[in-house]
């Protein structure tokens, strides 16, 4: 597969806007189920509505501690899984991190995003490097797929967060 060419620091600005709206209207529709809802096993690919939502938390911070030296998180990817156990501090912290990434995404320039990144993964358990386009686009298309797994929980569990589309929100 071959890399694209660019992306730019207002598409970088658009998907962090396009993110940080659609984790508030999935954390208030996770937020109108009761607790024993949210940690229901659900066959989802993390299991339940917290822990999937934790991991998406988890790798957001990982991927920023790369990007733009946020502390990498203290655990590992399947301990992430309940990076917070209360819902509320979870709330806090995913408002937090999506504020981070917005005032990040507002001091990128296209200089930066034609370079290359190189981070250890733990995936592969080797050093590895990719332009910055390529994982750039990882970190919104990491989040979307995961927040799709907990639109479908939700949706299963009654509740709604409104459309969801790129389109319907991008100006």
């Amino acid at each position: 597969m071959t890399a694209p060419a660019e992306i730019t620091p207002g598409w970088v600005r658009m998907m962090a806007a396009y993110n940080a709206e659609m984790n508030r209207r999935v954390y208030a529709a996770a937020g109108r189920i009761d607790e024993a809802e949210r940690r229901r096993e659900r066959g989802a690919f993390f299991g339940s509505i917290h822990a999937t939502l934790n991991h998406l938390l988890w790798a957001d911070q990982m991927w920023m501690s790369r990007f733009a030296g946020w502390p990498k998180p203290a655990v590992g990817m399947r301990e992430g899984l309940a990076l917070h156990d209360d819902f509320l501090e979870m709330t806090r912290a995913r408002g937090d991190s999506d504020a981070r990434i917005a005032a990040w995404a507002d001091g990128l320039d296209s200089a930066w995003l034609r370079g290359e990144q190189t981070w250890f993964s733990g995936i592969e358990k080797r050093d590895v490097t990719r332009p910055r386009v390529v994982v750039v686009t990882h970190l919104f298309n990491h989040q979307t797929h995961h927040r799709g797994q907990v639109h479908a929980m939700l949706t299963s569990a009654g509740e709604r967060t409104g459309d969801t589309d790129l389109w319907l929100l991008a100006e």
